[in-house]
């Protein structure tokens, strides 16, 4: 399954497309699918795309990754990012790469936001490019080894 990129997001991202569209855009969570099932294919690769307002989905879910010889994972941890060591510590267990992805620019946003748990242990992040920033986190991850 080395061509398959796991895309997981966090708490009310399901809720793409109505929540805040000012600061997150109006396209849906399946919109942002399809557009990387559409790079993807373009790509040579496969997505696996979910979501999840719990903490302790993703951690299995990043294990899995690993378990199922992902190439990469796209992670919108959403508020996790500012909180959860237990997502920091998940990505540190695994030998997957871990993209953080951002609709938004957290460092544009409120204090607490400038803090990424998850950045601190992934490959690399993407960020305040909307929905682009799945598609180019998506490029990013087909360029690694």
């Amino acid at each position: 399954m080395a061509d398959l990129i796991y895309v997981l997001n966090g708490p009310n991202l399901n809720l793409l497309g109505t929540r805040e569209p000012d600061i997150y855009g109006a396209d849906t969570l399946d919109d942002i699918a399809g557009m990387l099932e559409d790079r993807a294919r373009e790509l040579g690769l496969e997505v696996e795309v979910r979501q999840s307002n719990h903490e302790g989905h993703l951690v299995d879910w990043l294990h899995e990754a690993q378990a199922e010889g992902a190439r990469a994972v796209l992670l919108n941890a959403a508020a996790f990012t500012h909180t959860s060591v237990a997502l920091h510590d998940a990505i540190k267990a695994i030998r997957t790469p871990v993209i953080e992805v951002h609709l938004s620019n957290p460092h544009k946003r409120e204090t607490f936001r400038h803090k990424s748990y998850v950045g601190m242990a992934a490959h690399g992040t993407i960020a305040g490019f909307g929905a682009q920033s799945y598609v180019l986190a998506l490029e990013a991850a087909a360029r690694l080894a």
